[in-house]
């Protein structure tokens, strides 16, 4: 009787807390006078979600393929924008690794080439405060992905939190965005590069339009992971986009060194033409070609260029910014490249295992059979390794990891905040995300992407690849409040982190993002110059 009685006075708690979980849950907010505001083209009308008023699938583009875009045409009416827009065709998922995919939980949307839209999450509309803007720009290459495709991107958490205005952009990736028709007519000029071109509209269309929504036009910060790092990079040194953000950061995304240079572009586009048994003169037929026969061509003509090019010692790096001499005009190590963002704050860094963490792991290796495997890279120097391992991670217990470290991410980032900090009046932050989150036996580890979570603030919608425990949500606390201040200021330190100093190259500063976050410098250095004099060179 006594256990019963135990029973019904859980379950009678369980009802109270429940019942105050949804009296303290703020309801979703709709209607046909909610959440309305104007934009440029006309007005749009949202919905309110634990206090955040919401805007998705804002139209601020338009284009007809390969051509560069254009301010949307206006509507009369108020627009619904409620749901995502389209996201960019791109190729078919037809497989997905179970484990992995259970971390990422992608969300795929909807295609259609005219996808030029972006999402707002904001605090307040029309009050005249001029909170920060943050404008993310998604990653998967220049190829793929959307800004819905990770629940990690939702603006929501952030916009509550830190009082600033998200906004995340869709805009042309792959053939679409970056084939290279300058060669076939002055109409295709912008061609090359028609997917950044899209960023820059999003760009202006935020300039323009988000005061409306309780933001600050004039205090603007970029942001990217992978890919969308990549763009950060890009639109870093695109001089026509000068002046519409005032900070930038790359979040494992430092591998933009170099653009394509247009003898290679157009190179790609001719191969593509005959792939598709077409004359020059008759290129204008490529804009009614459906998208998947497109797509393949281009992929095969990549690919031709690219075999080509290596027999000549060069290469190419697929779909993505071009040296067109126009919206680009200069290589990223052209000094006048670094001018053009001498003045704006980086933050800049990489995840421990990024891509490393997706290698399958030998579970029943050995430290000797690990030793035996790292001499046939390593040789003599072997021993030095694995304590220059154990000094930049000194939690390093087992054999994998002193072989799940990710080098090139990171040698990049160095590279990146070293130029940045040597050309430009603007301070550099560097961190180093190490943090290994404990789902699926630990498989996952700080692997790419983990970080988004933290920095967006977004533990309690991303619980299977985090874990949601507590550890997670207090670190994620730290790294969105960090991400926060930068957007506010430009400078990254908040009082739930150590002093986090200026990046040089002299002094190396790292903050490392983990349980216990801490200020080092040079943390990984003699374990890098130990792994790129083992490297071959290309």
């Amino acid at each position: 009787m006594k256990r019963n009685s135990t029973i019904l006075l859980l379950l009678f708690a369980c009802v109270l807390s429940s019942t105050a979980l949804a009296q303290n849950a703020e309801p979703v907010v709709a209607g046909s006078d909610i959440a309305v505001t104007n934009t440029g083209s006309g007005k749009v009308k949202g919905y309110i979600h634990n206090g955040i008023f919401t805007f998705k699938g804002i139209p601020y583009a338009k284009a007809d393929r390969f051509m560069a875009p254009e301010k949307p045409t206006p509507w009369t009416d108020v627009r619904s924008s409620k749901t995502y827009g389209p996201v960019c065709p791109t190729d078919p998922t037809l497989t997905v690794n179970d484990e992995f995919e259970f971390a990422f939980q992608h969300d795929l949307g909807y295609q259609n080439e005219h996808c030029q839209s972006l999402n707002v999450w904001t605090q307040k509309l029309n009050d005249g405060k001029k909170r920060p803007v943050m404008v993310w720009l998604h990653g998967g290459g220049f190829t793929a992905g959307s800004s819905i495709e990770l629940p990690s991107y939702d603006g929501e958490s952030l916009a509550k939190k830190g009082d600033v205005v998200l906004v995340s952009v869709n805009h042309r990736l792959n053939i679409l965005g970056f084939l290279d028709l300058s060669a076939y007519g002055d109409k295709y000029k912008g061609s090359a590069n028609a997917g950044l071109l899209d960023l820059k509209l999003a760009l202006q269309w935020v300039h323009e339009n988000i005061a409306q929504f309780g933001g600050d036009p004039d205090n603007v910060t970029i942001f990217g992971q992978s890919g969308g790092g990549g763009k950060v990079t890009s639109l870093m040194n695109a001089p026509s986009v000068k002046g519409l953000f005032k900070n930038a950061i790359v979040e494992s995304g430092s591998y933009i060194t170099n653009f394509n240079e247009k003898p290679v572009t157009q190179k790609v586009a001719a191969a593509l033409l005959d792939e598709l048994h077409l004359q020059p003169a008759q290129v204008d037929s490529l804009q009614k070609i459906p998208y998947d026969i497109l797509n393949e061509a281009g992929k095969k003509a990549m690919r031709k260029v690219a075999a080509d090019l290596r027999k000549e010692g060069k290469g190419i790096n697929g779909w993505g910014p071009a040296l067109d001499g126009d919206f680009l005009p200069y290589q990223p190590s052209d000094p006048m490249a670094k001018e053009l963002s001498k003045n704006v704050p980086l933050l800049v860094g990489t995840t421990k295992n990024e891509f490393a963490a997706f290698m399958p792991a030998n579970k029943n290796q050995t430290m000797d059979d690990l030793k035996a495997s790292l001499q046939k890279r390593y040789g003599d120097k072997t021993d030095a390794f694995m304590a220059a391992v154990k000094t930049a991670y000194p939690t390093v217990s087992t054999p994998g990891g002193y072989t799940d470290i990710e080098f090139n991410f990171r040698t990049l980032a160095i590279k990146q905040a070293n130029e940045k900090a040597v050309s430009g009046a603007a301070p550099v932050y560097m961190y180093l995300f190490t943090w290994q989150s404990p789902v699926n036996g630990g498989m996952y580890k700080a692997m790419h992407c983990m970080d988004i979570a933290f920095q967006f603030n977004n533990i309690a919608r991303c619980q299977e690849m985090t874990g949601g425990g507590k550890e997670a949500y207090a670190l994620a606390d730290k790294i969105s409040s960090a991400w926060i201040n930068f957007a506010r200021t430009g400078n990254p330190n908040t009082p739930s982190l150590p002093k986090w100093s200026a990046y040089t190259a002299e002094n190396g500063a790292t903050m490392i993002l983990d349980n216990q976050c801490v200020l080092k410098n040079h943390p990984d250095d003699e374990l890098l110059k130990i792994v790129a004099s083992a490297t071959p060179k290309p």
